[in-house]
């Protein structure tokens, strides 16, 4: 089993002290400087000071610093093996430990994502743990407090909707903690993030629409506020109609959706309501005649109520993901985000932060737009 890195710079330390090359009185390095010693994060390095003042083998002083206590306890005492102190040293369980925090995955998103992020930590020499939070904002940051206290090494989390501001990752942020957020990113938290340019793809999805001739678009989705991906897709949306001299309609947006979120996923009660809501829509609307979807589950429900209306052929549908089958044609059109390669610059934007090298605070992959063919 791999040896948390709070561990073996304890063991260091402890080492130390117990050879005599630190001396009662003597000072321990800062959390800086033995971050910048280890290539660690300081949250590593405080969690390691913290535990060996629990132990009685140094004294913390605020503004002073860190020093071996003047009144050791019995050294032979503690559980130190020698070899945990080399750390210069490779083993077979010299690997990094991270943790990927998600809402949910499914067939049509999150699946391959996940593929990508564990062959790449495999090929990094990173061990992974999974986490699910089901879209509740208590799961995720509970689960980020238990993870990050097991002495994980980094943190990958796909953050819940709607989700404005989490202490949580503030305080990793703050304590310069090894993190990357997928698939969006968190105003006021200024950390890196992996995610896909859905202005510009769902720019794309409305110009097929409008170049197909149609003028009257809505645009359907979960809530946005507070979930940049949702709020970017229509900024594309928007951006793409008023390029093209068409007025946007408020009353052509359905955004209060809520079956597809994890949390409420295959409950018929909030399936049923959608449905309605989404019927009730297109009963007022007669003149629209084509959706922008923000996800392909949504664009499925849609696709049930139009076929219930006897309306079907009458609407063209474009959405965001759709599942692979090689043998069927794709009911939609559809944006395929890269999920490999956004997985891969996840893992590699962690190793970059324990490299201590320049990262980018927000990473564009690029997609791909597949066209269903015309029947």
């Amino acid at each position: 089993m791999a040896i948390p890195l709070y561990e073996k710079i304890y063991q260091h330390i402890l080492h130390e002290i117990k050879s005599g090359v630190l001396k009662e009185g003597d000072r321990i390095p800062t959390e800086l400087e033995l971050a910048d010693q280890f290539h660690v994060s300081r949250i590593t390095t405080k969690k390691s000071l913290e535990i060996l003042a629990k132990d009685g083998l140094i004294e913390r002083h605020r503004g002073r610093g860190s020093y071996v206590s003047s009144n050791l306890p019995e050294l032979h005492s503690l559980a130190a093996t020698e070899e945990m102190v080399d750390l210069e040293t490779p083993s077979s369980d010299d690997w990094r430990l991270i943790a990927v925090i998600l809402p949910d995955f499914s067939e049509s998103y999150g699946t391959k994502l996940l593929r990508a992020i564990e062959r790449q930590c495999s090929k990094l020499r990173i061990r992974m743990i999974l986490k699910l939070t089901h879209d509740l904002r208590e799961e995720e940051e509970i689960a980020i407090r238990t993870l990050v206290n097991m002495g994980i090494d980094g943190l990958i989390v796909y953050p819940i909707h709607g989700e404005h501001y989490n202490g949580e990752l503030l305080k990793l942020v703050l304590n310069e903690f090894p993190l990357v957020l997928l698939d969006r990113y968190l105003k006021g938290i200024n950390a890196c993030s992996v995610c896909t340019n859905n202005k510009k793809a769902a720019q794309e999805l409305t110009d097929y629409l409008l170049d197909k001739h149609h003028k009257h678009i809505a645009f359907v989705s979960t809530p946005p506020e507070n979930t940049s991906t949702i709020e970017e897709r229509i900024h594309g949306y928007t951006d793409a109609l008023l390029h093209r001299g068409v007025g946007i309609d408020q009353q052509y947006f359905i955004t209060n959706l809520s079956a597809t979120l994890p949390n409420q996923l295959n409950k018929d009660s909030n399936i049923m309501e959608d449905r309605e809501i989404i019927s009730q829509f297109i009963m007022r609307n007669p003149q629209i005649t084509a959706f922008v979807v923000g996800e392909y589950l949504l664009a499925i429900h849609l696709r049930q109520v139009l076929i219930k209306l006897g309306l079907l052929t009458k609407y063209e549908i474009v959405c965001f993901d759709s599942p692979d089958d090689l043998f069927e044609e794709p009911l939609f059109s559809f944006i395929r985000q890269n999920e490999e390669e956004m997985g891969i610059n996840a893992v590699n934007l962690m190793q970059m932060q324990w490299d201590r090298t320049t990262v980018p605070k927000k990473t564009l992959v690029a997609h791909s737009f597949v066209k269903r063919m015309d029947r």
